[in-house]
């Protein structure tokens, strides 16, 4: 006669081992997901804040100051006044302006041809205004994509929470109020991770727009100054001829 074998099931071997209680580690994940959206949210609003205050430093106020600071150089270069063109790019109200840099380099310069000038200003421009910008937008995306994903790491702590409450509650029988803390918990986080991203993207856009805006007015600005400094070249040859 042979001997039964008793080979247990999966389930009872699973009953068998002894449990883990994560629900420490999860919670401090939970506190720790909560940290790092605030933090989170807080470095997005005050990249947005940082990138709105420069450009707005690197853009005239209005299309006619922009015409004025023209006006201004074009009269001291009629009248040969290099210095004083230089002058007024380096005077207070002008030395922050993307514009008026790019005008002095443009004079300091000016022996170039208006090819390689036009090249030269434009890459300056890229380099030194654009490629700023573009870095610290880059962080806004980051965190717009970040936060959803933080978001949805506390909804999986949140129902790991929930699934061992329940567990619990077949063992004992009772209703747990923790159990409706913790689906409470999952879904806030992920409605948090929303809250971040979805105002940071609207802004990020308004950023892009602003961004814009200020290269085609540098572009027409320095157009217009590289103009008036040809005009000049040609009657300072005449004048020579």
């Amino acid at each position: 006669m042979h001997a039964i074998v008793f080979i247990p099931t999966l389930a009872q071997a699973a009953q068998a081992t002894t449990t883990v209680d994560l629900s420490p580690v999860l919670d401090i994940a939970a506190y720790a997901i909560y940290f790092t959206l605030g933090s989170v949210a807080i470095y997005g609003v005050f990249c947005v804040i940082l990138i709105v205050r420069r450009i707005a430093q690197k853009r005239f106020p209005s299309s006619k100051s922009a015409d004025q600071f023209l006006e201004e150089v074009r009269d001291r270069l009629q009248q040969q006044n290099d210095n004083g063109v230089a002058e007024l790019c380096d005077s207070p109200p002008y030395w922050s302006k993307a514009t008026p840099q790019l005008v002095l380099l443009g004079i300091t310069n000016r022996d170039l041809g208006t090819a390689k000038l036009r090249r030269m200003l434009a890459e300056k421009f890229e380099t030194d205004v654009l490629s700023d910008l573009e870095y610290r937008t880059s962080w806004i995306a980051t965190i717009v994509k970040s936060a959803p994903m933080l978001g949805l790491l506390g909804t999986v702590v949140g129902m790991i929470n929930a699934f061992a409450g329940i567990a619990d509650m077949q063992e004992s029988g009772g209703v747990s109020k923790q159990l409706a803390a913790d689906i409470s918990f999952a879904l806030f986080t992920t409605a948090l991770g929303l809250a971040v991203a979805i105002p940071l993207v609207m802004a990020g856009n308004m950023i892009h727009v602003r961004i814009g805006k200020l290269q085609d007015s540098v572009q027409q600005n320095v157009g217009v100054f590289l103009d008036d400094l040809e005009r000049d070249k040609s009657r300072s040859e005449r004048r020579q001829a």
